[in-house]
């Protein structure tokens, strides 16, 4: 008897344990963009991982920074083990702002990151100002004279960088000048075009324009200074500012997911993440190292909502 129950546990954990008939990664967002990069990641990491034995399907689920696809997930696809849904720091700030409506941070499960991304501040490259600190005492001095720009609305993760900024200037931040545009790339155009002086984003989106020789980035946001490329730019810490943006990228899965099929999700990605030349295929895509799954993200994204909503209450975003 003892060996029957042995061999019926054997074959539950097998069955458990196995892939998705259909996996599927849901792009809160119309193709292109960060959450689109976030799921072709996944699709070509899990592939060469010898994770799944065929592409994952990506689809595309638009509105409100991930919103739509936040509620129809927990609404409508609650259990539903074939499919994850990327995230990033964005969303988090979304909840944290209650623009995901009824639902919050519990009311999912994070499943993994597959990588991290940095805020950073461009000027143009004849900018006269050279430096973070240039910038800094030019926005005490005049502040009406500097227009920031980048792809969010006031709240946004974007906006929040251009205030932040404006804070460690010492300037009131409902002052600062911002121009608000539909993405990074708009913002660049409008930089390149003298019609903002400062553009506030991601230095994953600034690496074209760097490489062109357009655009000097005064800092990055990163507690350290990032490598390869990006290892002559100085973090806004070392000028002596106490400004950091990391931009998480990741997935979680409905609320009802059977533990078994969350488990197997966060090994797939724990294994694709392990196999050989993940790192050079992250690195392609302008991501750096931030490996978390499971309880650890959990805790991560949990901690990161909770510090959102206190700078939103301080600037006046929340109560």
């Amino acid at each position: 008897m003892a060996s029957l129950w042995l061999l019926l546990a054997v074959l539950a954990g097998g069955q458990a344990q196995a892939a998705p008939t259909r996996p599927e990664c849901i792009a809160p967002a119309k193709p292109g963009g960060g959450f689109d990069l976030t799921c072709k990641l996944a699709q070509r990491a899990l592939l060469d991982g010898q994770v799944i034995d065929a592409p994952m399907r990506v689809t595309y689920m638009p509105g409100g920074i991930g919103a739509v696809a936040y509620n129809s997930v927990i609404a409508q696809r609650a259990s539903d083990p074939n499919s994850v849904v990327a995230f990033s720091s964005g969303s988090l700030l979304n909840l944290a702002l209650g623009k995901y409506g009824k639902y919050g941070v519990n009311d999912v499960r994070w499943v993994a990151s597959i990588g991290t991304d940095y805020g950073m501040i461009a000027v143009r490259a004849d900018s006269p100002y050279r430096s973070l600190k240039a910038l800094m005492s030019a926005l005490r001095a005049t502040p009406e004279r500097i227009v920031f720009g980048a792809g969010g609305t006031i709240g946004s993760q974007d906006w929040m960088k251009s205030a932040l900024v404006a804070r460690q200037a010492g300037i009131d931040y409902r002052k600062m000048r911002y121009v608000a545009f539909e993405g990074g790339g708009e913002a660049f155009t409008a930089l390149l075009g003298g019609h903002v002086q400062v553009v506030s984003g991601d230095i994953g989106e600034a690496a074209a324009q760097i490489d062109a020789k357009r655009v000097r980035i005064l800092a990055v946001l990163a507690d350290q200074r990032l490598p390869g490329k990006f290892a002559a730019i100085p973090t806004a810490r070392e000028q002596g500012y106490a400004l950091s943006w990391p931009i998480i990228r990741g997935f979680y899965v409905g609320p009802k997911v059977s533990q078994a099929d969350y488990d197997w999700w966060v090994s797939a990605f724990r294994k694709a993440a392990a196999a050989p030349g993940f790192a050079a295929l992250r690195e392609s895509r302008g991501l750096f190292p931030l490996s978390l799954d499971g309880a650890e993200l959990d805790a991560f994204v949990k901690k990161s909502v909770s510090d959102y909503q206190r700078q939103a209450r301080e600037f006046g975003l929340v109560r």
